[in-house]
């Protein structure tokens, strides 16, 4: 038998090819855009590296001889003998040292065709008859300047017959500021030329000149352009930019078309260099590249059409195992529901008889719960009644403790009575101590005052008074000792009596907490009797809440066991229906495989 042929539909064309094509033109587009930016960037960085390169060159060129014209002025206008030999050495050691520059020269203010007025030139030149540096521009435009460098335009010197351009400066006297005359160099335009011919670049195809203001050339490679064609009337710039916009001074880089441009100012001069070139010297391997990647995209996309195309043709034949299978799976599938259809008859029947005997056991699990909710109801009153005794107990305890403390308090008071007592004592003592003194001074006063006789019996009769005082004072201590002994008589006892019931009261508390232990000991048993009969309670509970849910529980299997046997019934009438979409299946399966 032949292979069979992969043929796709339009609906399968559709979603296996155009996903792909959508993906490789995106990709394509993305990746000629991103190639381009980069380029661009590559291109104007490039461009701006270049125009640096070509004014550094051109400075290079042109500011030492201008720093040296400059430096040239200095010394002429300090120099106090300013003699024709030393001014001419100057300008002979200066021309020595640049070797780009023409001509290095001095002229006085003085008209040279005068007897005052000389020139004197780096290279020995001679002015012809009549000449005067009076009328050339080097020298007015220096004059004018009043001490600044003057550049001037570019002209043909009459000399070497070339274009050139001068640099000079008006030269005063470092005294009175009077005009002593100008000096001045030149340089062909031609060593301009030279250096950007120097220079090296990776782009051969690149165009490099150096325009004025206006936009004149001042260096071409045509050398018919010099002094003679503007810039912007040969280069295709001009048709889009002007003159003041394109040479404003500011740097710039950009790409027009197949061309790229830049043109940067040159130090404080008034010239601009100025760079094109096509931009096919960058774009050649970008395009070459793009190119591949676009090949190797189609191909791929080539790739995965077949590929999808042979795996559709493989999913139609695994389509067509799966049909077999379904229909021997569907027949398999119907003699079992007729089988399970009997076994669920039987079942239906064995948990009926289970739900009868469990609507009996719970019954009585609900009597059990009843009984065991009253013994925990009993257990809990009694629980509560030993914790009122316990917290009666508590309180008395507590109340002898009161006491106890109390009493050991005033007894404290009581010896610190005793001792304040004896501190008096003391001071009694004291003051009979002190009042027998007073006796025996009082008497020997009384035996001066009689042996004084007269002038003595006043005397006499305050000593008496003292020594009556004194015995009174003596009389009244007595006294107070007594009644400190009665005192201390009376503490004593009450001490002894305040210990004794201190004693009583701790064997009280010693009573109260042995009382207070059993109570504490019979209200634990009775909390336990009471937890454990509310245990039982909840178990019962549990278990009579167990027994019904089992019974609902085989309520519901028994009505589940109905509806399998319908149910049953039913995937015996739908596996018929699936065993003719099986057959069905496998029949169009076969009608859209065969293409020979």
């Amino acid at each position: 038998m032949k292979k069979k042929r992969v043929q796709l539909s339009f609906k399968q064309f559709v979603v296996s090819v155009i996903p792909y094509a959508v993906i490789a033109l995106y990709v394509s587009i993305s990746f000629a855009y991103l190639v381009t930016s980069l380029i661009n960037k590559q291109v104007n960085g490039d461009m701006e590296n270049l125009a640096k390169i070509v004014e550094f060159e051109v400075r290079q060129r042109l500011e030492p001889p201008a720093y040296a014209a400059n430096a040239l002025a200095d010394s002429i206008g300090n120099d106090t003998g300013r003699d024709y030999d030393s001014i001419r050495a100057i300008v002979r050691g200066m021309a020595g040292q640049y070797p780009q520059v023409a001509s290095f020269y001095f002229d006085t203010a003085a008209d040279v065709a005068s007897p005052e007025g000389w020139q004197l030139t780096s290279d020995d030149w001679q002015a012809a008859p009549g000449w005067s540096q009076l009328d050339r521009p080097w020298f007015k435009g220096a004059v004018a300047a009043k001490g600044e460098l003057y550049a001037s335009d570019v002209y043909v010197n009459a000399r070497f017959n070339k274009p050139c351009i001068s640099f000079s400066r008006a030269v005063y006297d470092s005294k009175d500021r009077s005009l002593v005359g100008v000096v001045g160099c030149d340089i062909a335009l031609e060593q301009l030329s030279d250096g950007l011919a120097q220079i090296d670049f990776s782009v051969k195809q690149v165009k490099m000149d150096i325009v004025d203001a206006k936009g004149i050339y001042l260096t071409c490679d045509d050398a018919s352009y010099i002094m003679n064609k503007n810039y912007f009337d040969v280069s295709p710039i001009g048709k889009k930019h002007r003159v003041s916009e394109y040479l404003d001074g500011k740097p710039k880089s950009f790409i027009d078309g197949s061309r790229y441009y830049a043109v940067r100012k040159i130090g404080v001069s008034p010239w601009s260099v100025v760079i094109e070139g096509p931009t096919s010297e960058f774009t050649g391997t970008s395009k070459f590249w793009m190119l591949v990647i676009n090949i190797v995209t189609i191909f791929l996309i080539l790739l995965a059409i077949a590929y999808t195309a042979w795996y559709m043709n493989r999913m139609r034949g695994k389509e067509r195992e799966l049909g077999d299978k379904m229909f021997t799976e569907t027949q398999n599938l119907a003699v079992a529901a007729k089988e399970n259809a009997a076994t669920s008859q039987d079942q239906s029947a064995a948990v009926k008889e289970i739900v009868a005997t469990m609507e009996d056991n719970n019954a009585l699990s609900e009597n059990i719960a009843v009984k065991i909710k009253d013994v925990s109801s009993v257990a809990g009153k009694t629980s509560s009644d030993v914790a009122d005794g316990v917290s009666h107990l508590e309180l008395n305890v507590a109340q002898l403790k009161e006491i106890a403390e109390a009493n050991k308090n005033t007894i404290s008071g009581i010896k610190n009575l005793s001792e304040k007592i004896d501190n008096i004592w003391d001071i009694v003592t004291l003051i009979n101590s002190v009042a027998d003194q007073a006796k025996i001074i009082a008497f020997n006063a009384e035996l001066e005052a009689s042996s004084a006789g007269e002038a003595g019996k006043n005397f006499h009769i305050v000593a008496t008074e003292i020594r009556r005082l004194a015995d009174g004072i003596i009389d009244g201590t007595k006294e107070i000792k007594e009644k400190i002994n009665e005192i201390q008589q009376s503490s004593d006892s009450l001490i002894l009596a305040s210990e004794n019931g201190t004693v009583k009261i701790e064997e009280g508390c010693d009573t109260a907490r042995s009382l207070e232990e059993r109570f504490e000991s019979i209200k634990n048993a009775s909390e336990v009797t009471a937890a454990s009969a509310g245990d039982i309670t909840t178990i019962i509970q549990q278990q009579a809440a167990a027994s019904e849910q089992i019974l609902i529980t085989l309520k519901q299997i028994a009505a589940g066991v109905e509806n399998f046997t319908a149910a049953t019934e039913s995937i015996s009438s739908a596996s018929q229906n699936l065993k003719a979409i099986a057959v069905e299946l496998n029949e169009q399966t076969a009608q859209q495989g065969v293409q020979e």
